[in-house]
């Protein structure tokens, strides 16, 4: 019974095919939030499901001149480490799959591996599109990577823990976002970056450098790095919910928490228009972790003067 049980909960749910229809359900929401705020129709709701099947179906062309192994098994290990990730992370407000101590590392360190595979990629080929969005996804992730972490751990030194699971049950009586607004802020701006949603978005900007670091990808391992970065999306919004929102204890705190933050994602998307890389990384790199630094400072100092 233990082995089935385990079975289920990687294959099915919570994680598995549940979590990759979620990642495709939010992307969608984020896409009609957008379009309605820019004063379009916005995609049907199949959309997402629709083109990742189209892609599934489609003959995965492999470039010359590449090393056709690390050109097909990327996508499927930065799918695997999204999935992986989300196995300690409270999804659908449920306890997570699995749970040890330090496990906020770990997973910190999965979601990374989507944006690592994506630069490899890009790396791989000899396309002059895909070269330059590698440069650019490789140098947003050491932007914007420090200061997520960072804003993710100003919960967990509060809680007096690194595990996911206390974290969050901590968080259930306290609303961080009181008490940390700044790594909130940054947490929110962090995961933007990671997501390379706009403004953040100049590794693949469409009109620039036509797909970025995946110009050369097409069918399957397409398919695979958009449903990678579905699952990262619900994973990064469920840890910000989690941490700073009161915790996601029931699947209806899980689904308002998680939405309404997404409401304010696509309110930033649809609000500003696309930086250039040098603005994406200068400001972000001095201002992003020293504001939450200076935040950890004052959080230390007032528990030294509290006690």
């Amino acid at each position: 019974m233990n082995t089935l049980t385990t079975i289920i909960t990687l294959l099915i749910f919570p994680g598995g095919l549940c979590l990759l229809l979620l990642g495709l359900a939010y992307e969608w929401v984020d896409r009609k939030l957008v379009a309605r705020l820019q004063n379009r129709v916005g995609p049907r709701w199949f959309q997402p499901l629709a083109d990742t099947i189209k892609l599934l179906a489609k003959e995965e062309v492999v470039p010359e001149n590449v090393q056709a192994r690390l050109f097909t098994v990327l996508p499927v290990i930065a799918l695997a480490g999204a999935l992986t990730s989300a196995l300690y992370v409270p999804l659908f407000g449920l306890k997570p799959a699995y749970s040890f101590e330090g496990d906020l590392i770990v997973a910190i360190y999965l979601l990374s591996l989507l944006t690592l595979c994506t630069g490899l990629a890009g790396a791989n080929t000899y396309n002059r599109f895909s070269l330059i969005g590698a440069t650019r996804t490789l140098t947003q992730l050491f932007s914007y990577e420090a200061p997520f972490l960072l804003a993710l751990f100003g919960p967990a030194i509060v809680a007096g823990s690194w595990k996911i699971s206390e974290i969050a049950g901590y968080a259930e009586s306290h609303w961080l976002v009181l008490t940390q607004p700044v790594g909130f802020i940054v947490a929110l701006i962090g995961l933007m970056g990671k997501l390379e949603l706009p403004p953040f978005d100049a590794p693949e900007a469409e009109t620039e450098i036509v797909a970025g670091a995946l110009t050369e990808y097409s069918g399957r391992g397409l398919a695979l790095f958009h449903l990678g970065k579905g699952v990262e999306l619900v994973v990064g919004l469920t840890l910000v919910a989690a941490f700073y929102l009161g915790g996601v204890a029931n699947p209806l705190a899980f689904f308002v928490k998680t939405l309404v933050i997404l409401l304010g994602l696509a309110g930033l998307q649809a609000l500003f228009t696309r930086l250039r890389i040098e603005q994406t990384v200068g400001l972000w790199w001095r201002y992003g972790a020293l504001l939450v630094l200076v935040q950890f400072l004052a959080l230390i100092v007032w528990e030294g003067w509290v006690a």
